[in-house]
């Protein structure tokens, strides 16, 4: 009910000053009870759209966050030069141990949900299940590239998103981070240079710096996502690529997804230059609507698109489960996989497998998409009402962040340095490029519910970056 009154709203049809439907017309017009006619109304005051007015009910109000511009698109098609990609693993090392020295009383800087988000419950019951059932499961030897049920599971659920694999073509990984170590060994050397968006997750160029490879940042917008005529240029300038690794639906930071027809483009251009594609999905289940994003692997003709998941977002962060096909490597990353990490233990994999495979999975992604979404519009209402005039604000259709536009004048370093001190974490745009292109934005995390406490620490950030100012 909610939706239906919030479409008319963004349709015009219903316009700001316009007085809601009362309790009881909602509850004759819909035949509902009065707790859903509350709670409709309640739930459209929570994320801005409405406004109660003693004795007189609900009206429609524009929402504080519509009042705020969006992130600006790049101003350069230039990639950024890789030879600046030596220091990012000291500047990213510096801000995980403040933060984690610190023990910020409200974290947004990381990405994942609140532990009560998930479904704590069923999978308990799905794990306890596995020992019952397979009591040697902690003391058997692992199969090679995982549990046969788990990736029967995953590669299923991969027709979610167009891709057609079979459970043989599934490389079971600790998460994402280890699915690109080791793709990226597979497809390049030390010294090669791989293009990236920008910005990017400042995990990938930690990577890239570990294994001796250069960054190549190529100019990504926060609407649409990376730009192929940017990297199209930066291939025929450099001529030396040896990879493209992208995150095209809800990227990190940003929180875009790339259209259609770019989706398109990119994977054909990567085919024609013979560069590997690596996609890097580990938001994409948590896209608004009822509808999948389509990945750039469902356009792969000939395996030239690696395609690399985290089920850490979605599933349970404490698990560390990933997969990855790796297309025409893929042979090479089984190999890759085995010599550096062996394989993972079989439980969790067990575990997920039991529980994905049956309907609560699907409820436990629906409730997770809904109240990310309430989460994402109630801190972007916060941040438009506490923060200095300038500030600009990207709300993503779906995931966990919020990438945010502070004003020309403030420095996030400095930003996030203030907020440690008052017990508030956050992080700043810096350790997401290896340039300065970033100094000016903030990456929050929408995964924790939306508290008093919250509130009050997005006010309490919002009068640092005014002081700052002042």
């Amino acid at each position: 009910m909610a939706e239906h009154y919030l479409e008319a709203i963004q349709a015009g049809t219903l316009r700001t000053g316009d007085r809601m439907p009362s309790v009881r017309e909602l509850m004759r017009r819909h035949q509902v009870s009065l707790s859903t006619a509350l709670q409709t109304l309640r739930h459209l005051e929570e994320a801005g759209w409405l406004e109660a007015r003693p004795r007189s009910g609900y009206f429609v109000r524009q929402p504080r966050r519509s009042s705020i511009l969006p992130v600006q698109e790049p101003r350069s098609l230039l990639a950024i030069d890789p030879a600046h990609y030596v220091g990012i693993h000291e500047k990213v090392s510096n801000f995980i141990a403040r933060r984690q020295s610190s023990m910020p009383q409200l974290d947004l800087s990381g990405m994942t949900c609140a532990p009560e988000l998930y479904a704590v419950d069923a999978l308990k019951q799905a794990a306890i299940r596995a020992l019952r059932e397979r009591p040697d499961l902690l003391t058997s030897a692992m199969p090679h590239n995982g549990n046969m049920g788990f990736r029967q599971v995953v590669a299923r659920r991969a027709l979610n998103a167009g891709i057609r694999i079979s459970a043989d073509e599934v490389v079971v990984t600790h998460g994402c981070i280890e699915a690109l170590n080791l793709v990226l060994r597979a497809v390049a050397q030390p010294g090669d240079t791989i293009a990236v968006e920008s910005p990017t997750y400042f995990g990938l160029l930690q990577t890239l710096e570990n294994l001796g490879m250069r960054a190549l940042e190529i100019p990504t917008s926060p609407h649409t996502g990376i730009s192929v005529e940017a990297l199209e240029l930066a291939i025929q300038t450099y001529g030396n690529i040896k990879a493209v690794v992208v995150v095209p639906n809800l990227q990190n930071p940003l929180g875009c997804i790339m259209p259609e027809a770019h989706k398109d483009a990119l994977v054909k251009l990567c085919r024609q230059a013979r560069l590997p594609l690596i996609e890097d999905d580990a938001y994409t289940e948590l896209a608004d609507g009822s509808v999948t994003p389509s990945s750039l692997k469902s356009r792969d003709t000939d395996g030239n698109v690696i395609y690399c998941v985290s089920l850490n977002k979605v599933l349970a962060p404490g698990m560390r489960l990933g997969w990855v096909n790796g297309g025409r490597w893929h042979e090479r990353i089984k190999m890759l996989k085995f010599a550096h990490t062996r394989a993972n233990e079989e439980w969790t994999q067990v575990t997920a497998a039991d529980f994905m495979a049956g309907t609560g999975y699907d409820r436990h992604l629906r409730r997770l998409r809904e109240i990310l979404r309430e989460q994402r519009e109630q801190m972007a209402e916060s941040i438009a009402a506490y923060f200095p005039e300038g500030t600009r604000l990207n709300v993503p259709n779906g995931g966990v962040g919020l990438w945010v536009e502070l004003p020309g004048e403030l420095s996030s370093q400095q930003v996030f340095e203030a907020a440690l001190a008052e017990g508030i974490g956050i992080s700043p745009g810096a350790i997401f490029s290896n340039s300065d292109r970033y100094e000016h934005f903030l990456r929050m995390c929408c995964g924790h519910p939306f508290t008093r406490e919250l509130d009050q620490g997005l006010r309490q950030l919002g009068r640092i970056c005014k002081g700052m100012m002042e």
